[in-house]
């Protein structure tokens, strides 16, 4: 047996002299052959993504994607790429972004409009879920950050920063107009759901606009025989929290309808309803350009 067990070593030990001296070449040449640097180039690039910020291609997934043809983005990172001092919180039901001292954001998924240092966005489309991100139209978020984006032709978009905040509401939204916005709102829609009461709201900044109407608010509201409210008195009773919400949403350019200069009780025979064309019914009002 042992000279046995010592034949069989033998060969076995030959066998690895055999593989030694045929590898052993192998491997030095394949050392020595210089690495490829287009190669190496390719292995270590970050992903890119389609979306820019002042010429630099994100590289933390902006998640792009379109609701009902608006493009829409992940708050938190397009947020830190135009503000890296962005801070985010989370509490189970909003979202929180925040640049102490500058700007803040708060947006909740399923709601039609985000609040930024003390301002209302409408968000017509929603505030959007996905894969454990909120997702906002990027011109909403672009506006918070007072940055500014470009489509290109093949799908991706160039933004740029600005001052890098929104103007806060105390600064941006004029009391005067708010209160008579809010009141006419609330007189004519106070029981209409959210969109009728933005859509009220737009037949009056339209008029504004418009020099058919005067140039104010207050003065669009009582011009003679143009608002029910004003001669009944209803304008002057306390708006509730929509109105006022409503009024915040359309001074900071929500549209519920475009163009609508005129609005009556749905169904009502009337002035507008003969002379102007049909636009829309929301709840109780048929509007009209």
């Amino acid at each position: 047996m042992f000279i046995k067990f010592a034949k069989t070593s033998t060969r076995s030990a030959l066998a690895l002299v055999l593989v030694l001296t045929l590898v052993t070449p192998l491997v030095a040449a394949m050392a020595a052959v210089p690495p490829d640097p287009a190669a190496e180039a390719v292995e270590a690039a970050p992903v890119q993504y389609g979306v820019r910020v002042n010429g630099v291609a994100m590289t933390e997934d902006p998640m792009v994607t379109y609701v009902n043809g608006v493009a829409y983005v992940a708050a938190r990172p397009v947020a830190q790429a135009l503000d890296p001092l962005v801070q985010s919180y989370w509490d189970g039901n909003t979202a929180t972004l925040v640049h102490w001292g500058l700007v803040d954001l708060t947006a909740t998924p399923g709601m039609c409009y985000v609040v930024s240092n003390m301002r209302y966005l409408y968000v017509p489309n929603l505030v959007q879920a996905q894969n454990g991100a909120v997702l906002l139209p990027l011109d909403v978020v672009c506006k918070v950050y007072d940055a500014t984006f470009v489509s290109q032709a093949d799908g991706t978009f160039d933004l740029t920063t600005g001052s890098g905040a929104l103007a806060w509401g105390g600064q941006y939204y004029n009391n005067d107009d708010l209160y008579w916005l809010s009141h006419i709102i609330n007189a004519e829609s106070g029981n209409q759901p959210l969109t009728g009461k933005i859509a009220v709201g737009n037949v009056i900044l339209n008029r504004v606009r418009d020099s058919r109407f005067p140039n104010t608010i207050k003065g669009v509201i009582y011009q003679k025989n143009q608002f029910t409210p004003v001669a009944n008195g209803a304008i002057n009773k306390t708006p509730n929290a929509e109105s006022v919400l409503a009024a915040k949403l359309v001074l900071d350019g929500a549209v519920s309808l475009e163009n609508v200069l005129w609005f009556n009780r749905a169904g009502l025979r009337c002035w507008a309803a003969s002379h102007r064309s049909f636009v829309a019914t929301i709840g109780g009002h048929s509007f009209y350009a």
